[in-house]
């Protein structure tokens, strides 16, 4: 068993399994694309707690805002001084809670759910928690500028990382879970960010629910100082969000030295697929990578400073004003064997085929080939611009749910798709389709490539390069007549009177019924009479939450 698998199964193999055997009560609706068994790998400070909140009653999720703001069904759950929150932004980090709630009343401790958008925060009375809690059933309550909703937990107290009754208390070891992974994450870079905080002593990289770390400090107070410093911070700017929690094992076990893990007391491991002519790292402390600039999404990003609040910032005897966070270098990073090809799985026989996983996957990265394989239904090989493209697609799109079926998204071991054993799908089209020269791929120039927000699946999306005269009507038109939900909300943005097209968003029920709809209608051909060429529908997913 490989050292990652092995963490993945001791560590993180567990609290997935008591999730899904919890029973989820009428009232409570999880989330679209998102269910039990897919609940993040960071809640492992209170898995019991987390699991406890499946049987939550929320009304915001099934009765609507009537019944949410009338409060009727929160006398159902038994008061508690722990409150669980859901509907928090991405970038939200415990001092974003703690300064929305305290007005309620002292707040002892709060631990984060960085994949679920959730978060329990424990008051220290009861009756602080009631006041959280009526307030957010009577009016809107907003947590870094988004609304958030309100309910007892059915814990009454959260387990604190250590049998510590402390809540100051924690471990020398922290999982880092990374958010909007634009560029890779190794550990050479994580090492060059938390080592000016703290002694590093070992570093272990996976790739389960998005890409999470465990890093081992020397000492607890050195993953104090760095859970305080870089909790909410940007890596690289505007993408590679640490949300740091403590980790519940005490020490690592690493048993090589390369991109996914690292033992910095011994130094003398084996690093795997070290190149002949010597690319492997030779030093632990030198040759950090210092350059992205080759790989066609822009220069050497310059030193990023500390914010100004305290949040991140410790004293200047703790660490230095500004820390330089290199970009990873493509040579160090292929060390470790990606490959510029993802395998999905999980695909509906008849629903999807090769211009539908384009439409998808082409949010992420280009599109070269897909081919689906023969031998294995429901499963097709996608080739992508180059490694990082798989890991963003990875990262977004694996355990969504498209047509009723999980997607299964992972490195592939082929390295190009062969257009071998071609075949016709159920739907009559090619079971392999070359994309390389198509122009719906949106990352093929460097200036291209920076006008793409890389956002995770969202039930609002952006639409844009529509004829002026298409209407709110006619979308809905559109997808009736493709057997795919209709939208439920509409916003149109103002455009010059010069303008060609216009843009603004949808807002669907779920996340399932928008990536559904962007699977089938990205790219669709609209034609206007008397119109010479069709205008192409572009759609991705909205950084808005809701309209």
């Amino acid at each position: 068993m490989s050292l990652v698998e092995e963490y993945e199964e001791g560590e993180y193999g567990r609290a997935p399994k008591r999730l899904k055997t919890a029973e989820v009560e009428e009232g409570e609706e999880l989330e679209e694309g998102e269910d039990s068994d897919s609940e993040s790998a960071g809640l492992l400070g209170d898995v019991e707690n987390v699991g406890a909140e499946k049987k939550a009653l929320w009304t915001t999720t099934k009765y609507g805002p009537a019944r949410r703001d009338s409060g009727e069904d929160s006398h159902r759950i038994a008061q508690s001084p722990v409150v669980h929150v859901r509907g928090l932004c991405e970038a939200v980090v415990e001092a974003d809670l703690v300064e929305a709630l305290e007005k309620f009343g002292p707040i002892c401790y709060v631990m984060m759910m960085p994949f679920k958008r959730q978060a329990l925060v424990e008051f220290e009375m009861v009756e602080s928690a009631d006041k959280c809690v009526a307030c957010g059933s009577s009016e809107a309550v907003y947590i870094a500028g988004q609304q958030a909703f309100f309910n007892y937990s059915t814990s009454k107290r959260i387990t604190r990382p250590t049998n510590s009754d402390n809540p100051n208390s924690g471990n020398k070891v922290l999982l880092l879970s990374i958010q909007n992974p634009l560029y890779p994450i190794t550990t050479d870079v994580l090492y060059t960010v938390c080592n000016p905080i703290g002694s590093v002593m070992r570093i272990v990289i996976f790739k389960r629910n998005g890409i999470q770390a465990m890093v081992e400090f020397e000492s607890i107070e050195c993953a104090q100082k760095a859970k305080a410093a870089l909790n909410g911070a940007d890596i690289y700017a505007g993408c590679c969000t640490l949300k740091i929690e403590y980790a519940r094992p005490t020490r690592l076990n690493v048993i090589r030295n390369d991109n996914e893990s690292w033992d910095y007391t011994k130094p003398y491991l084996v690093r795997r697929d070290v190149s002949e002519r010597g690319k492997g790292r030779q030093a632990i402390l030198g040759e950090h990578p210092s350059s992205y600039g080759d790989n066609g999404y822009g220069s050497h990003c310059p030193l990023l400073p500390l914010p100004g609040n305290s949040r991140y910032k410790l004293s200047s005897h703790d660490i230095p004003e500004v820390v330089a966070y290199p970009l990873p270098q493509s040579s160090s990073y292929n060390n470790h064997g990606s490959s510029s090809v993802a395998m999905v799985s999980g695909l509906h026989p008849t629903k999807m085929n090769c211009t539908r996983i384009f439409n998808l996957f082409c949010l992420y990265g280009n599109i070269e080939k897909v081919k689906f394989m023969k031998s294995v239904p429901g499963t097709a090989l996608v080739e992508m611009g180059d490694e990082y493209a798989v890991d963003r697609a990875i990262t977004h799109l694996n355990s969504i749910k498209v047509f009723g079926k999980r997607l299964n998204v992972c490195v592939s071991k082929q390295h190009a798709v062969i257009p071998s054993q071609v075949f016709e799908l159920e739907d009559g089209s090619s079971s392999y389709k070359d994309f390389a020269m198509t122009r719906n791929n949106r990352f093929t120039s460097q200036g291209q490539a920076s006008k793409n927000i890389i956002q995770p699946p969202s039930c609002v999306l952006h639409y844009y390069n529509v004829p002026p005269c298409i209407s709110e009507d006619q979308l809905l038109r559109l997808c009736s007549e493709h057997d795919v939900p209709g939208f439920t909300k509409f916003k149109m943005f103002d455009a010059k009177p010069s303008s060609k097209t216009i843009s603004g968003l949808l807002e669907f029920d779920s996340k399932t019924h928008a990536v559904e709809v962007l699977t089938v209608l990205n790219h669709y051909q609209i034609r206007i009479p008397n119109g010479s060429n069709p205008y192409t529908l572009k759609l991705c997913f909205s950084t808005s939450s809701h309209l």
